[in-house]
């Protein structure tokens, strides 16, 4: 397996060098992926290790993390952005990629699906249901690592003197405005998942990110989040008022029993 890892590895290395682009805004949007990837990787291997899975199964985590992101490429390179709501599913991209590699014939059929499941759930609002719970430990898994880095991307985005520098391709459509929509509030003050496909201004894309802590699925992951303080950086750049705080003191709780897990 780590043969055919090193030839993944060398092969996904000289795939996003291949997008590179004398235009500086395509340059950094594959760049910023490109670095992403390599995070979510590492994230994966780290969790798979964290989870005292077999070194069979921890390889596979990295392939996953390695290839997880692998229809960002093609869609930016057609539609100029990263927003799946004005292009296509970038893990349904993916999936098309991953077909046309022979390399992953080499996989058994097993595995080989629960690679392409992984990938295939890895940015859904929720995980297909299935039977195999070996293929929603994997797509947990990544879902868990890919959250994670992401966080780590807007981290510098945060507060709202910065939110203009953030990359078109990034923050898409929403306004630069400050104001949280009511109905993202209510999703946060219940705990519901907001629908991304929603978003109207900068606020609500945070009240987005902080939603994602009840779909973390790891203690680790959990851990690392709030080590890094992204948690607090989102919530201290949150326009408050009683109801917002009231989601803040829902989530705060929420992490405290996560992390006893």
């Amino acid at each position: 397996m780590r043969e055919l890892l090193s030839r993944m590895h060398a092969w996904m290395a000289a795939y996003m060098k291949s997008f590179y682009s004398d235009d500086a805004q395509v340059q950094q949007g594959i760049l910023i992926k490109e670095k992403h990837t390599g995070y979510v990787t590492a994230n994966c291997v780290e969790l798979a290790k964290f989870l005292k899975l077999s070194t069979h199964d921890t390889d596979l985590a990295e392939i996953i993390g390695l290839f997880h992101d692998v229809g960002r490429f093609r869609q930016y390179s057609i539609y100029k952005t990263f927003n799946d709501a004005d292009s296509e599913d970038h893990a349904d991209l993916a999936l098309k990629v991953i077909d046309d590699l022979e390399f992953f014939k080499e996989l058994s059929a097993e595995d080989y699906g629960l690679v392409k499941f992984s990938i295939q759930n890895h940015n859904k609002k929720i995980i297909a249901p299935t039977d195999d719970d070996r293929k929603i430990l994997f797509a947990k898994l990544i879902r868990d690592a890919d959250k994670l880095d992401i966080y780590r991307v807007l981290e510098p985005f945060l507060a709202q003197e910065n939110a203009d520098k953030m990359p078109q391709f990034i923050k898409s459509t929403s306004r630069l405005v400050a104001d949280i929509s009511p109905d993202f509030v209510e999703n946060f003050v219940t705990g519901e998942q907001a629908d991304y496909r929603k978003i109207r201004t900068n606020g609500d894309r945070k009240i987005v990110r902080l939603m994602w802590i009840y779909d973390v699925n790891f203690s680790w992951t959990m851990q690392k989040i709030v080590e890094r303080g992204y948690i607090e950086k989102i919530v201290s750049n949150l326009p408050m008022d009683e109801r917002v705080a009231e989601g803040v003191r829902r989530l705060k709780l929420h992490v405290k029993e996560k992390l006893a897990d």
